[in-house]
């Protein structure tokens, strides 16, 4: 059977080389087995995030995935580390971002057909943002853009000066990949080895994100807006009732005045986005399906944070029809990323 695994990460090795030799904060600091810790402030172990060597040797990654008997194809995005380009002042943020998206076209035109890429955003600066969108998607030909779910420590990406970026996506008809970056909640749930962190505040995190492009009439005024919400929308399909009684039809701003009334409850804007299998539980996994629809829904494995193989077995205990099961494992994600055109963008390049 032919996957497309819709939500992997490969980084390039060079990026965090030149970040371990930087002076201050935010920097890397090689960990010693061929990974990097990722340091954004000098305040201990709540600012960082540790990347284990696996992240930055692609090769091995497809290899890898060439042993569960499938022919996969991959859907590269960033991860916690897309926030990254929005730590940084505006020219080192942008300059890091164009870095990354050449590295990651190369990588895409290196194995074209089985490889996309995504597109790094700083987002300190609206222009910016716009000018690095459409250099990653025009000329470089990658295939969408990750929105990390803070801006630095900042969780408000519904901030209305980015209004004119998410004009520019809906746009280009390209997809947005939202993921948390592990910067809103690390000191909230700190201890017990990071397991309140990784367990709930990711979870948290992009939930929290996706109701902000609902809630500020975002998902309302860009109706095409094509929004791909990672782990399976967090915590968002368990609580979406509590989400339409308590928010009703209201869209308020982030200083809690009221800029738009939404003609439909928060759980119709959610079900318009789509989401993955990243959820290491067969019950959970069949709810999210059902909240979305098999059409919405697209298998990933968040390799190398999770393992492939579970994410096969959980997904293959669901027992759905062999028609929904290729929609997920193959066609939604060919026709949400528009993946058969992009080797061809990529090598016109």
């Amino acid at each position: 059977m032919r996957i497309v695994d819709s939500h992997f990460h490969w980084y390039p090795r060079c990026i965090f080389e030149h970040l371990s030799k930087r002076k201050g904060y935010p920097r890397t600091v090689p960990d010693g087995k061929n990974g990097y810790d990722y340091l954004r402030q000098e305040s201990g172990a709540h600012y960082v995030i540790n990347l284990w060597s696996t992240f930055f040797e692609l090769e091995e990654e497809l290899v890898h995935m060439d042993t569960f008997g499938h022919e996969i194809d991959l859907v590269s995005s960033i991860g916690p580390v897309s926030v990254i380009f929005s730590e940084f002042e505006k020219e080192e943020g942008r300059d890091l971002a164009l870095w990354w998206n050449e590295e990651q076209a190369k990588a895409q035109r290196k194995h074209a057909g089985r490889l996309w890429s995504s597109a790094a955003i700083p987002l300190v600066d609206t222009r910016t943002a716009i000018e690095v969108l459409d250099h990653s998607i025009l000329k470089l030909g990658l295939m969408g853009a990750n929105l990390p779910s803070s801006i630095g420590v900042n969780p408000r990406i519904d901030a209305e000066r980015l209004e004119p970026f998410y004009a520019r996506v809906e746009e280009l008809g390209v997809p947005l990949f939202l993921h948390p970056t592990d910067a809103v909640f690390d000191k909230l749930l700190d201890g017990y080895e990071g397991a309140l962190h990784r367990g709930l505040g990711r979870v948290i995190e992009v939930s929290l994100a996706g109701m902000r492009l609902v809630l500020s009439g975002i998902m309302e005024r860009h109706r095409n807006l094509k929004i791909f919400m990672s782990h399976m929308g967090g915590a968002l399909p368990y609580q979406s009732g509590r989400m339409d009684k308590n928010a009703g039809k209201r869209s308020t701003g982030p200083d809690g005045v009221s800029i738009t009334e939404l003609p439909h409850p928060p759980s119709v804007y959610l079900k318009r986005m789509y989401t993955d299998t990243v959820q290491p539980h067969v019950e959970g996994m069949k709810w999210g399906i059902e909240y979305f629809g098999v059409d919405h829904v697209m298998y990933g494995s968040d390799y190398p944070c999770w393992k492939p193989a579970l994410a096969l077995e959980y997904f293959d205990k669901i027992g759905l029809s062999a028609e929904d099961q290729e929609k997920i494992m193959n066609a939604n994600a060919r026709r949400f990323f528009n993946l058969r055109n992009q080797p061809a963008l990529a090598a016109a390049e």
